[in-house]
């Protein structure tokens, strides 16, 4: 699909990649940009930058009402489906993650149809696969998901190829690996495990990991994931879901010393015995991506976790300043 002179909705664009996303989708040459979003997760402040383009509209609302999505679609040309509730919150809260990301999905889909969208980029994720049964995952990997949250990316993936193939709603999703970056929340109650390990860096105290450390994940930039999204747009292939990935194995135990070393602080890591995980081994493979979409991840895990801490600790400073 053609970027320049097109007009874009983006939900959830408030959000952690969704405002890196819209940061992207204004240095192309686009016409306008809509971000609709509760700000219930997301925030003004993510949207800093972007904010000060003209071609920038935001409207305070939620993919639970389909009156609205409707009006926020109107002569729109390509949506970005970014708002869901989080893994964690719908473990705890199910009917809350019905509500928003099997419900709402259903408006916003429907809602494209009714408005002539061209193009939608949904945002699924890794959580769909569940544990590897084989390694790196494809994406014909079983879904192997134990979790209400990867049942709800499931259902949104199926429903969108139902879209498609009933209505000709193009689409293409995105599975997501285990996201980090500057603006991930480190302050909410759901908060990623690298946040985790920094929130005790910060107090002096060793990093926390549950069992021997050898779990591994595939941790990618969400500058990257922002890259895949709006490649994800202007490509031609349709009715696919894909990897965003670096096929790149990395430990928890690992993960860990990095974040030490990057600190300068002089501690080891604390080993617990294990607690219950919703996985403990998913690297992706990056192919189809790469050829289909022409994407591959560019940052370095080291230089992305740098970066992550210097964002985070110039925020703080900035907002205990306020």
């Amino acid at each position: 699909m053609k970027i320049d002179g097109s007009k874009f909705a983006v939900v959830g664009g408030a959000g952690l990649i969704g405002s890196h996303t819209v940061d992207l989708l204004l240095k192309e040459g686009v016409s306008e940009v809509v971000v609709l979003d509760n700000f219930e997760r997301g925030s003004q402040e993510n949207l800093e930058f972007a904010l000060r383009d003209p071609r920038l509209r935001v409207v305070h609302g939620d993919l639970r009402d389909p009156v609205q999505l409707e009006e926020v679609f109107n002569g729109v040309d390509g949506v970005f489906h970014f708002a869901a509730l989080w893994l964690l919150h719908c473990q705890d809260h199910p009917r809350d993650g019905f509500d928003t990301n099997i419900t709402g999905t259903f408006n916003l889909l429907e809602a494209c149809v009714g408005a002539g969208v061209d193009r939608l980029v949904f945002s699924s994720s890794a959580s769909v696969y569940g544990d590897a049964l084989k390694e790196p995952m494809t994406e014909s990997h079983p879904f192997n998901n134990d979790t209400f949250y990867g049942a709800t990316k499931i259902a949104g993936e199926a429903m969108a190829h139902a879209f498609y193939h009933r209505s000709g709603l193009e689409y293409v999703g995105l599975r997501y690996f285990n996201v980090y970056g500057p603006r991930q929340d480190y302050r909410g109650a759901y908060v990623a495990v690298v946040m985790k390990m920094l929130d005790c860096l910060d107090r002096g105290d060793p990093p926390t990991v549950y069992g021997d450390g050898t779990q591994a994940y595939d941790f990618v930039s969400v500058r990257d994931c922002a890259r895949a999204n709006v490649a994800a747009m202007k490509a031609n292939t349709v009715d696919r879901c894909y990897n965003v990935c670096t096929g790149t194995r990395t430990s928890i135990g690992e993960l860990a010393a990095m974040l030490i070393q990057l600190t300068g602080q002089q501690v080891d890591v604390d080993y617990r015995p294990s607690e219950v995980s919703f996985v403990s081994n998913r690297i992706g493979d990056p192919t189809a991506a790469r050829l289909d979409l022409d994407f591959v991840a560019e940052t370095d895990l080291t230089d992305g976790l740098r970066e992550l801490i210097d964002w985070r600790n110039d925020h703080r400073r900035r907002r205990a300043g306020d």
